[in-house]
C-alpha cells in the first residue's frame, strides 16, 4: 500500500490557536456564554451593507488592481493623514484580506528562513503562527504585570541576535488591552534604528483607546523601517468582510505588485466598496461602538472589584486581562476547559498568547452587557 507524502515539517511544528480551540468546544455546548473571541457586538451600518449589496447587484465582481480600487486607497490615504498624522503616497497603501494578510505579508517581506522576529509575549497568536509558517523564529519579548505590561527596553536589547530582523509592536494590545505611550514607542524606534530592525506595527484597535490618544510608530520613523497594519474589522465591526491594509515604506510598488499577485491577486470588489463606504462616510458608528465598549469595561471592572478578582486596567481595545492564578493551579489552558464544562463560560486562556500568559485569561467585553456580567459572576473569587 502506498503512503501519502508527508506535509512540510515546519507546518507540523506550527502551533494552533488556543482561542479557536476553546471556541470550537464552546460552540458544541448549548447556552454557553462566549467571551473568548474578539468579535465586536455591533452590527455593520446599513449604508455600508447596502454598498456591498449594490456591488453584487451591479455585477461589480471582477478583478481589481492588486493594491485595491483607487477610491478606497485614496480614502485610506486621507484617513491616515486625518487620524494618524501619517503622510503617505497612494502606492504605499495595499488593500489586504484583513489585517491577517497584511501581517503575514509584512513578515514575508522582511523575514527569511531562520530569521528571528521579536513578538510581544503575551501577544496575538497569529504573530507566532505566521512566523512558523514562514520558517522564521518567533522570539517572545516579555510584557510583565510588575511593569504594567510595558516592555523592558534593556531586556529587549538582550534578546537581539545577529539573526533578528524585525520587531512586532501591537498597541492597543490584543490580548492585554494595554497601550504603549509615545515615550515607549520613541524608545522602541531608537532600538530598531540602532540594531537596524524592521518594525511591524499592528494598529487594528487604533480607534479604541481609553485615555492617551493612539500614536502610530510610522510618525516616529525617519528611515523607512516601519510597516503599518490596519483593518476595518474592529473599527467598523466588519470582521467577516475581511478588509485591511498594509502601509509600506515609499518606493515598494514593484515588489508589492509581485507579492500581492502571488498571495491573493486582490481583495474582493464588493468588500472593498463596503470598506470605502465605512471609511469615507460619517463615523458615528465608531463613536457609538467606543462608548459601548468603554461602558462595558467600566461595568465589568466594577463587577470584578466586587468579587475581589485582579485585572489589568485597560487603556485600549475591548479586552480585560484577568488574573485567575488563585484558581488555575499553574495550567490555565486546562482550567479554561473546566470552566467551560462546569460553569458554561468560554474565556481565552492567557497561554494562548504566550508562555507569560500563564495564570491569566482574556475576556472580550464587546458583547451584550448582561451576558458579559453573568459570565464574570461565574469566575471564582480568591479565597
Amino acid at each position: 500500500m502506498s503512503h501519502m507524502p508527508e506535509i512540510a515539517p515546519h507546518i507540523s511544528a506550527m502551533p494552533g490557536s488556543g482561542v479557536r480551540h476553546i471556541l470550537e468546544l464552546a460552540l458544541r455546548r448549548p447556552d454557553t456564554i462566549i467571551l473568548a473571541v474578539g468579535e465586536p457586538g455591533e452590527v455593520v451600518e446599513p449604508r455600508v451593507r447596502d454598498e456591498a449589496a449594490a456591488a453584487w447587484r451591479e455585477g461589480d465582481t471582477r478583478y481589481t488592481p492588486n493594491g485595491g480600487i483607487l477610491p478606497l486607497r485614496e480614502a485610506i490615504v486621507a484617513k491616515l493623514a486625518r487620524e494618524n498624522a501619517m503622510d503617505v503616497d497612494i502606492e504605499q497603501v495595499w488593500v489586504t484580506v484583513g489585517a491577517t494578510q497584511a501581517l503575514h505579508m509584512a513578515m514575508a517581506l522582511t523575514l527569511g528562513r531562520g530569521d528571528e522576529v521579536l513578538v510581544p509575549d503575551p501577544g496575538y497568536t497569529t504573530f507566532t503562527m505566521s512566523a512558523h509558517l514562514l520558517q522564521a523564529v518567533p522570539v517572545g519579548y516579555p510584557l510583565r504585570p510588575e511593569r504594567g505590561f510595558q516592555p523592558d527596553l534593556a531586556e529587549l536589547g538582550d534578546l537581539i541576535t545577529e539573526r533578528t530582523r524585525a520587531i512586532i509592536v501591537n498597541t492597543p494590545s490584543n490580548p492585554l488591552g494595554s497601550t504603549f505611550d509615545r515615550e515607549t514607542l520613541v524608545a522602541l524606534m531608537d532600538l530598531a534604528r540602532r540594531h537596524d530592525l524592521w518594525v511591524i506595527s499592528d494598529e487594528v484597535y487604533e480607534r479604541f483607546t481609553w485615555g492617551e490618544p493612539h500614536v502610530s510608530p510610522a510618525t516616529l520613523d525617519d528611515s523607512g523601517r516601519v510597516l503599518s497594519v490596519f483593518s476595518t474589522s474592529k473599527t467598523y465591526a466588519m470582521t467577516g468582510a475581511r478588509v485591511g491594509w498594509l502601509v509600506t515604506p515609499p518606493g515598494w510598488r514593484p515588489t508589492m505588485l509581485r507579492v500581492q499577485e502571488a498571495l491573493v491577486s486582490c481583495v474582493d470588489a464588493p468588500a472593498q466598496r463596503a470598506a470605502l463606504a465605512a471609511i469615507s462616510g460619517p463615523q458615528d458608528s465608531v463613536m457609538r461602538a467606543g462608548a459601548h465598549y468603554r461602558d462595558n469595561l467600566a461595568a465589568a471592572m466594577t463587577q470584578l472589584d466586587a468579587q475581589g478578582i485582579r485585572y489589568l486596567t485597560p487603556t485600549g481595545a475591548f479586552y480585560l486581562w484577568i488574573d485567575v492564578s488563585h484558581a488555575s493551579a499553574g495550567d490555565v489552558a486546562r482550567w479554561c476547559e473546566r470552566l467551560l464544562d462546569e460553569a458554561g463560560v468560554a474565556v481565552a486562556p492567557g497561554t494562548a498568547f504566550g508562555a507569560s500568559g500563564e495564570g491569566w485569561i482574556r475576556v472580550c467585553v464587546a458583547s451584550d452587557r448582561a451576558s458579559l456580567l453573568e459570565g464574570l459572576r461565574r469566575l471564582p473569587s480568591p479565597a
